[in-house]
């Protein structure tokens, strides 16, 4: 079996996904990286090889020879980069969220129609182990029918991760209810077995839009600047210029199975991690700590406060990033890349992922209101159910 030839499209942040799907012999291969930087160029020819080819322009790019792109850019960048990758008929990975707008993912997916171009989203968190394993307890019925979920993110890092660079900026970002709760709402959605239909929220910048030590931080990454030492939130250094996007969101979400969920993000907490509770008619779940080696909670009987658990499971560990999805995720896409077919990922509610947040976020900025989330078009959506066959 001859080697996929994949191309790379931005390798910063995320780059390291792209290691993932280079084996040469063994079924696919990084045959060229994009990057409008010296520096993402030269960390790709490091990890990559002078068996690949290094430009800097997209066009360059999608002149050669390839059976796939994966699109690693900034959020910003998805959409334009999707569509010229869909409409040459490539196979696309597209790392999370879709896009920064509804009208763009909409795009996107009928682009990925009418051209039959494989669009596959980076939606690791359907392969992190705490979410596989709840999803599980969930179809095995143990906690009876699904009718609440609350998620709670606590973003412990948030100022180094989210401030200090384009992320801060609704222009380039929109909301970080897209950037990284895209993840849980996706997430959200899997485990209800339904869609938002109906999204309010709340939210302000409660702390960073009052710290004024800024800097334009284009010359660095993220791991240049980060420090754990950077703490209390208020006493960050060297924010963006600019910071217009909220560190404090709430969502209420009304998913079109009758499930009601809520999902709350935080970026100036000390800790850093994500509790889900999932309430059905017969019991809950709860995480408690998201990483291998820590425990979802499970309770089916009536008791008085809380009382110790009924059951509980180990979360399992997992080598690779984020506990073992990164490197699940990018071979899931390389074997859709080839044959196509359902996967666990999906582009659908990966759209709706971005609606939902995108909604949310115009709720948000709107006094808090109660808005539809629209559907997306039924032959669309039944295209990509089927496999994108």
């Amino acid at each position: 079996m001859a080697d996929l030839r994949i191309g790379v499209i931005g390798y910063g942040a995320r780059g390291g996904l792209a290691k993932h799907a280079h084996k040469p012999g063994e079924g696919s291969a990084v045959v060229a990286v994009c990057d409008p930087t010296e520096r993402g160029l030269a960390d790709a020819r490091e990890a990559f090889g002078d068996s690949a080819a290094y430009v800097g322009e997209l066009d360059e790019l999608l002149a050669l020879e390839l059976d796939a792109v994966m699109i690693l850019a900034p959020d910003y960048a998805h959409a334009g980069i999707a569509r010229r990758t869909l409409a040459a008929g490539l196979p696309t990975f597209c790392e999370k969220p879709l896009a920064i707008s509804l009208e763009d993912a909409d795009d996107l997916l009928d682009l990925a129609k009418r051209h039959r171009a494989r669009l596959y989203v980076g939606h690791n968190m359907r392969h992190m182990p705490v979410v596989r394993q709840m999803k599980r307890l969930i179809d095995e019925g143990r906690i009876g029918r699904v009718r609440a979920i609350w998620c709670r993110h606590f973003v412990g890092a948030g100022g180094d991760f989210y401030f200090k660079d384009w992320h801060a900026e609704r222009e380039r970002v929109n909301t970080l209810l897209l950037q990284k709760g895209a993840h849980d709402i996706d997430v959200i959605h899997w485990l209800a077995g339904g869609y938002t239909r109906r999204v309010s929220g709340v939210g302000k910048l409660a702390v960073y839009g009052d710290i004024t030590d800024r800097r334009d931080n284009s010359d660095r990454r993220m791991w240049d600047w980060y420090s754990a030492d950077n703490w209390p939130p208020t006493a960050q250094k060297e924010l963006n210029p600019v910071v217009d996007v909220e560190d404090i969101s709430m969502l209420q979400m009304e998913l079109d199975n009758g499930v009601l969920a809520s999902y709350q993000q935080c970026h100036f907490t000390p800790d850093y991690w994500r509790n889900y509770t999932i309430i059905g008619d017969a019991g809950r779940i709860e995480n408690m700590g998201d990483n291998g080696g820590d425990f979802i909670y499970l309770w089916d009987s009536r008791r008085g406060g809380a009382g110790k658990p009924d059951a509980v499971e180990v979360i399992a560990r997992e080598s690779g990033g984020h506990g073992g999805a990164d490197p699940s995720l990018i071979a899931e896409f390389l074997r859709f890349a080839r044959a196509g077919g359902r996967t666990e990922v999906s582009a659908v509610a990966a759209r709706e992922a971005v609606a939902t947040g995108c909604v949310g976020a115009d709720s948000l900025r709107a006094g808090g209101g109660m808005l539809p989330v629209p559907p997306l078009a039924a032959e669309v959506r039944e295209y990509f159910d089927a496999g994108q066959c």
